[in-house]
């Protein structure tokens, strides 16, 4: 049995169907903070159990009889993330699941990114554990751009702080299948992959192609790190988030976020998404 975390996020719900294409529906579980909204995920076939990060007390159910389990990373940040997922992994030992996956961050022992230290320290976690493991360092999405283009489209500018950097960054869905690769396979225990697009971009480059796909101009406009988190802040985003997001920005333009890394295509046994074609299916 498999069971998957955060199943009702983004990219846990594509990790569910991802593996409903490699086997049947009974030998996965979706792990849900709120049951009622996995209601989709149980009408694909698969068992719903609940499995809060911050109340510890549901994991143990959640996790029994379990083999693997994806834990996928909670969504807030600092001490109180690494806590969840430690949690997580005792929970994991006590119900006796032989292998554990990770969802990570590209580069993880050696990034400068905010968020890569929380990444590390679940992974020593994890690897202190005694469980078998697979780490999956999941670069940037490509969704961290398609899917909030209105306001490029309205204002004709992307804003950033990566000057000139590259991102080498793949669909969700990109990252979902290679996740089912490694947990239905028997070969990646104890594996470590950098997990990334076989191709790099420029923001700039991002807003050619926004032009290209939209018949609209539109510009990439660089504003120092304070002036983008603060603009991010403007648009509702929370302040922790818009700082991760503004340094990952600087990262970016010291090279952090891009990878000749192929892992991600190796896995999957096909290229990965390419921006050209997220894009263009984003602005239909």
């Amino acid at each position: 049995m498999i069971v998957v975390t955060g199943a009702t996020g983004k990219l846990g719900s594509l990790v569910v169907k991802a593996l409903l294409e490699r086997v049947p529906a009974s030998e996965i579980v979706a792990g849900a903070r709120s049951v009622e909204k996995a209601a989709d995920l149980k009408a694909l076939g698969v068992e719903v159990r609940e499995a809060d990060y911050a109340r510890p007390e549901t994991l143990a159910a959640a996790f029994a009889g379990a083999e693997k389990v994806l834990l996928i990373s909670s969504n807030v940040l600092g001490e109180e993330r690494v806590a969840q997922h430690k949690a997580a992994i005792n929970a994991a030992v006590k119900a006796g699941v032989k292998l554990i996956a990770y969802t990570s961050v590209l580069g993880a022992d050696t990034s400068k990114l905010i968020v890569a230290k929380d990444h590390l320290a679940t992974e020593k976690a994890i690897a202190a554990s005694g469980l078998k493991y697979v780490f999956l360092r999941n670069g940037w999405y490509l969704e961290n751009y398609t899917e909030n283009l209105g306001p490029a489209l309205a204002h004709g500018a992307i804003l950033g702080s990566a000057k000139d950097g590259r991102f080498s960054a793949a669909a969700r869905a990109d990252y979902a299948a290679a996740a089912a690769v490694v947990l239905t396979e028997v070969a990646h225990a104890n594996k470590v992959y950098e997990l990334a697009g076989d191709s790099s971009f420029s923001l700039s480059e991002l807003a050619a192609e926004v032009s290209e796909a939209s018949s609209k101009t539109v510009v990439y406009k660089d504003l120092p790190e304070e002036a983008y988190a603060g603009a991010l802040i403007g648009f509702g985003l929370p302040a922790p988030i818009a700082e991760m997001l503004a340094q990952a920005d600087i990262c970016a333009a010291e090279g952090e976020l891009e990878s000749e890394s192929r892992e991600l295509s190796g896995l999957l046994g096909r290229p990965t998404t390419s921006l050209a074609d997220a894009v263009a299916a984003a602005v239909k």
